[in-house]
C-alpha cells in the first residue's frame, strides 16, 4: 500500500494539525512494516528529519513565500493544485490529509481528518471574508472525501449535523499521550526544567491556548478563591506565548487578571518547547483545563499520563475522553474549590492521579494507527 499524506503542518508542532500529523506516521510504520508512504510538504518549510523507513519526501511549490493574504492564498494553492498534482505524479495508491484541508479534487481516493468543526460551531472562528471562504471550501471538500476520519465520538456527532454526512462515512480513532509523558521516564530533566522556566517548587499549571474558547478566563477567576485560601504559596502557573489582545476571538487575559487582582498569584512562562511538556506537566500540583470545546482534547490526558491529576470544566467532550480520570466541575467557583481539595487532600490528590494513570493508558498511538490502516483498506476495497 503506498499512501501520499499531506504534510502543509509537519513543521508546526505546537499545533493540533501538526501533532497529529507526526504521532500518526511513524505509528503507522510501526503497524504496517510494508506501507509505503509520500510525505507531501510545502517546498518552503524545512526538510523533515528522523522519518521512519519507507516514507519519502516530496517537496513541491516555492521555496518562499511571503507572509500575510499571500501566505493564505498559497496554502489554498498547496491543498487545491500542489497535493493533488504531487500525488498523481507519487504513484500513490490513497491520498490522506490529516486535517481539514482536502482538494475538492483527487486522482485517488481521498481520505481526510477533520479533527474538529469549530468555525462552524463558533463563528467568531470565521469572520472576515477570507475566513468564511475557506471554511466553505473545505466544508465542501470534506463532502466529496471517499472517508473522513475524526477524533472523538463528539467530533462525529458535530460533523454529521454541520456536513450533513452519513454516519457510516465517519470514522473515529481515538488520539493518545506520547509515551514521554510518564511520572518517571525523563525525570533526569525536571530540574533543568524548573530552573528554564524559573518554577517554583509547587505550582498549579494552565495554559497552552488563549482564544475565546479556552476560557483561560474561568481559571484565573478560579484563583481569586485559591489565592484567598491558599495566598501565593501554590501560584497558577499559564504556559504558552499569549498573543495580543484581539476581541472577541482574542480576550485580554493579562488585563483580566489585573482587574481580578490575582497578579501575584499568578505566573506567565511564556512559550514551552515540546521537549519540556513533559516536565512541566509531571512537576505540578495538577493540571486545570477550562476550553469549553475541542475535537479531543489531548492537553489533560497528557497531564494524566504524568502523574498529575486534572480539574477539567465538565462539558461532553472532557466527560466522553477523560471520564472518572479528571475531576470534572460545572463552573470557576467549583473549579477553585477541586484546585484546593487537591491541594490539602493528598489521599484524594493520590486517588486521582490513579484515576488519571488509569484512564490514560486506554489510548495509544498504536490503535490509532490500527484503525486508520483499517480505513485505507476499507476505501482501497471500495467503490470510488
Amino acid at each position: 500500500m503506498h499512501i501520499a499524506l499531506n504534510g502543509w503542518f509537519w513543521d508546526q508542532p505546537n499545533t493540533g494539525s501538526g501533532q497529529y500529523l507526526r504521532r500518526l506516521l511513524p505509528a503507522l510504520h510501526k503497524q504496517e512494516a510494508t506501507l509505503q508512504t509520500t510525505l507531501i510538504v510545502p517546498a518552503h518549510v524545512p526538510p523533515p528529519a528522523g522519518l521512519p523507513p519507507g516514507v519519502q519526501v516530496l517537496p513541491v511549490g516555492p521555496a518562499r513565500v511571503a507572509g500575510g493574504l499571500r501566505a493564505r492564498l498559497h496554502k489554498v494553492w498547496f491543498e487545491q493544485r500542489l497535493f493533488p498534482q504531487a500525488v498523481a505524479r507519487c504513484g500513490a495508491h490513497l491520498a490522506h490529509v490529516p486535517y481539514w484541508g482536502a482538494p475538492l479534487s483527487s486522482p485517488v481516493p481521498l481520505v481526510t481528518s477533520v479533527l474538529d468543526v469549530i468555525p462552524l460551531v463558533y463563528p467568531v472562528y470565521s469572520l472576515g471574508f477570507f475566513n468564511r471562504l475557506y471554511t466553505t471550501l473545505v466544508s465542501t471538500s470534506a463532502r466529496g472525501s471517499n472517508h473522513l476520519i475524526t477524533i472523538s465520538e463528539t467530533a462525529k456527532l458535530d460533523i454529521e449535523y454541520w456536513l450533513n454526512l452519513p454516519p457510516d462515512g465517519i470514522t473515529v480513532t481515538y488520539l493518545a499521550p506520547d509515551e514521554v509523558y510518564h511520572p518517571l521516564i525523563g525525570r533526569e530533566r525536571d530540574a533543568a526544567v524548573r530552573e528554564k522556566y524559573h518554577l517554583p517548587e509547587k505550582y498549579v499549571l494552565a495554559g497552552f491556548g488563549f482564544d475565546v474558547r479556552k476560557r483561560l478566563t474561568d481559571a484565573l477567576l478560579a484563583y481569586t478563591y485559591v489565592s484567598d485560601a491558599q495566598g501565593v504559596e501554590v501560584p497558577l502557573v499559564i504556559a504558552g506565548r499569549v498573543p495580543p489582545p484581539q476581541p472577541p476571538l482574542f480576550p485580554d487575559v493579562r488585563e483580566y487578571a489585573r482587574a481580578l487582582e490575582v497578579e501575584e498569584a499568578v505566573q506567565w512562562i511564556g512559550y514551552v518547547e515540546e521537549a519540556d511538556k513533559p516536565a512541566l506537566y509531571r512537576m505540578a500540583e495538577l493540571f486545570v483545563f477550562t476550553s469549553e470545546y475541542e475535537g479531543f482534547g489531548l492537553p489533560p490526558l497528557e497531564a494524566m499520563a504524568s502523574g498529575t491529576p486534572v480539574v477539567a470544566l465538565d462539558t461532553v467532550i472532557n466527560d466522553e475522553i477523560l471520564g472518572d480520570g479528571a475531576y470534572l466541575v460545572p463552573d470557576a467557583r467549583r473549579m477553585a474549590g477541586a484546585i484546593i481539595a487537591l491541594l490539602i487532600q493528598p489521599p484524594l490528590h493520590e486517588a486521582m492521579t490513579n484515576q488519571g494513570l488509569a484512564q490514560a493508558t486506554r489510548y495509544s498511538w498504536r490503535k490509532t494507527a490500527r484503525q486508520t490502516l483499517a480505513v485505507y483498506e476499507k476505501v482501497l476495497a471500495g467503490p470510488r
